[in-house]
Order: structure tokens, then sequence, then C-alpha cells
């Protein structure tokens, strides 16, 4: 990273004002009249019914359009252990892509907890006033812990990014890049170099939606994870393999698919030219990942190649999810964010990416075509077709799994951001 663009940085968090969010008024505050409707004596009215009948919250309250973005600091993107405060910024810029992308209102909530029982009763206690919770930059294995049980104390979507949001784009990348490769996800031979809060998130939902669990190599610092190994955690368990292989150069012998969610320049060319036919690599280390694309590229011409950088083809971007899956679940009133729902969002942006690119997309990244192929397997963030085919399927899968407390709204499937308005 360059020192101008170091600067930017700080200059676009400093100025015109600290932050990148802000609360703005959504009703009139002109008036004594308005002001004794906002108010007292006014607000007693919608307390009284809210108090008779506490669905009424999202009739009269911001409950049912408001996410709260909540960490406690313990992995900040690729940088760590830094403390809630130092990941403010991070929960600051996923309140701003909530509202950017899906018009959702979003407040950043930092939580400074001496144990993961603490954030989950802090947490906890104050859901009632949102309509769903998203989970960020919390390490591993405590966040499994922290997210199953928030899901089991609160009524309303919890959902931990970092986990299911890489999850679901991985999943959709994943699938077009089978195809392309002329493989099927329930015969190709997976190696996962990482096995934190990512990983497992990726691979349970690949085999949920047909991989193998035999055919999956997953790798922690101690080598691939086999079922002779007494030192796994339950997470490391559920992928634990009958195998003789013990290294990455082992796993990755013929193997289809490389998914790499740990550190940079891991996957050297050698070991890439080890792997099938057609190999289809996901290098989604941030910033620098596992093999950079020329690398890959020079080493295998025949590689189709992803990372989670914006300078590259086909980019794992957790915005492509998250932002929509929440709108369809708030839209419904969803109690949760289940596996139907999660495989719905998958379906929808790998099916996407097959349709023709609109004209807004090839000037938003100043290209003059681009079509489903080797360097185009996931969708750009700026489709606005996102919002309306995601947002859709993940309503549609709530209400067929009974966890929709609302029926389909009028206006799904969304066309635009104008009807969000």
């Amino acid at each position: 990273m360059s020192q101008d663009f170091k600067q930017a940085a700080l200059d676009y968090h400093e100025f015109p004002r600290p932050g990148k969010i802000s609360v703005e008024l959504s009703t009139a505050a002109e008036t004594a009249h308005d002001l004794a409707l906002a108010y007292s004596p006014g607000v007693a009215e919608p307390v009284r019914e809210i108090a008779k009948d506490p669905e009424a919250a999202y009739r009269y309250t911001a409950k049912g359009n408001l996410v709260a973005v909540i960490s406690n600091g313990t992995a900040i993107l690729g940088l760590g252990d830094l403390g809630p405060l130092a990941s403010k910024p991070v929960m600051e810029g996923k309140a701003l892509l909530f509202k950017r992308f899906a018009n959702i209102d979003s407040i950043d909530i930092e939580v400074d907890a001496e144990s993961p029982q603490a954030f989950i009763d802090t947490v906890a206690r104050i859901a009632e006033t949102f309509g769903g919770i998203n989970l960020e930059d919390i390490k591993a294995p405590e966040c499994f812990e922290i997210e199953r049980t928030l899901i089991e104390r609160c009524n309303i979507p919890v959902f931990h990014d970092d986990q299911h949001g890489t999850a679901i784009v991985t999943a959709a990348g994943m699938i077009n890049a089978l195809e392309l490769a002329g493989k099927k996800l329930d015969e190709a031979s997976i190696v996962c170099l990482g096995a934190g809060a990512a990983a497992s998130a990726c691979m349970k939902l690949l085999i949920n939606m047909g991989a193998k669990v035999e055919n999956v190599y997953m790798i922690d610092r101690k080598g691939v994870i086999h079922s002779g190994r007494a030192d796994l955690t339950a997470e490391k368990a559920a992928f634990a393999t009958e195998t003789d292989k013990r290294t990455l150069d082992d796993a990755i012998e013929g193997a289809d698919v490389f998914l790499g969610l740990s550190g940079p320049d891991l996957l050297s060319p050698e070991q890439l030219k080890k792997m099938a036919d057609n190999p289809v690599v996901f290098a989604c280390a941030n910033p620098d990942p596992e093999i950079r694309p020329e690398v890959a590229n020079a080493a295998r011409p025949d590689v189709i190649m992803a990372t989670g950088r914006s300078d590259f083809p086909n980019q794992v971007n957790n915005v492509l999810g998250f932002p929509f899956i929440f709108r369809g679940a708030l839209d419904v009133r969803a109690s949760a964010i289940n596996e139907e729902m999660k495989a719905a969002a998958v379906k929808a942006l790998a099916g996407l990416a097959r349709e023709p690119v609109t004209q807004e997309v090839l000037i938003a990244y100043g290209l003059q075509s681009l079509e489903f192929g080797r360097d185009y397997i996931l969708p750009k963030a700026t489709d606005s077709r996102l919002l309306g085919r995601i947002s859709y399927a993940v309503a549609q899968a709530a209400i067929d799994s009974g966890v929709a407390r609302l029926p389909m709204p009028e206006h799904y499937p969304i066309r635009s951001e104008t009807e969000l308005a």
C-alpha cells in the first residue's frame, strides 16, 4: 500500500467530518406540533401499543430496518486482535455498505468483553433494539460459540458474516468455476488451506450443497486434519478424513480445487502444477493472496483464479451477499438466517453471473464487454440486480422453511434501489 493511498484512507475517514455514518431524521421535527408528536405527550401512544403487543415495535419504530454490526475486535481483518475500539472503522464501514447497497440502517457497536460469555450476555440484552445482528471480526473458535448461543437466545437473525457471508460468495463462485472447468462439486477433490471461522463455514456450506466430506482436505498449522489426530476442536473434527495425506504438498496432488483462507504466498507454483487439469484456485488471503494471479497463470495457463482483491478478476467480496441477505430476511421478518436461506443466496448469486452484463456495470468498471467465463464467475458489486435477485431468493427460502413471520412483500422482487427509498 503506497504512502499516498494510506494518507488518502486516513483523510477519507477524517474529512469532511470524522467517521463514515451519521443519524438522520426520518420525520418532520419543525413545529411545536411535530415535537409534541415526536416526544411528549404523543410518544406515549406507540409506547402503549408496544406494551400490549411487542410486534407493534416493527410498526411504530425503526426496529424492522435496523441492523447492529457488533464486534469485540479480536480478529480485525488480517490485523489480528487489536481490541474493540480499533475495530470501529471496520464496523462503520460495514454499516456504510448496508446503507449503500440495501438501504438498511445500521449502527456499529464495539463490545469490550472479558470473555465470550460476557460478550454473549451484552449482545443478548440489547438485541430487542434491532431487526437483525451482524457479528463481525470475532476470532475462532470463540466465534462459533458466540454465534450459536446468540441464535438460540435471540428471536431475530444473527449472522456472523466472516463465516457465512464469505461461505455464500465462495460457494457461488466455486459452483460457476467448476462448471467452466467441466467438473462437478460432488466429485471434486477440494483442498482448504486454513481452518478458521471462514474456512469452516465455506466447507460446511459446500458440503451442504453437494461436496463430499471424504473429498475435502482441510489443513491447519499442524497439517492435514485427519481422523488420527487427537488435538481437534469440534469444528475441525467435522472435516477429519481417513487419509495418509499429512501436508499441503501431499493433499494438493491431483486436487481439483484449492481454497486459501490463510496467508500470503503459501501455495507455490510447483504445488499448483501438481493439481488436476483446469484447477480452480480461490486464493482469498487479504491483502496478499496465497498465490498471485500472474504467478498462478504463468505456472498453469488453465487455472481458474479468484482472490479477495478488487484489482484482480473474480473478487470474492462479501458485499455481494450480506446486504441483500439481510434485506430479504428483514422484509419477511425472519427469525433466523438458516441453511435454506444461505443456499438460496448461493444459487441466486451464481445464476446472476451467467446472465448478460448490464451497461451500468461495464461503465462502472471501464469495460467494453464482459461475459460469463474464466475471468467472470461472480457478479460485480455495482450490479443493481443483486438487490432484487438475492433478497427475493432469501425471502422465499425463509417463507418455505417456516422462519418468516410475514408473507412475501407486494413490492418484491425489488427492481431498483428507488423502491427502498
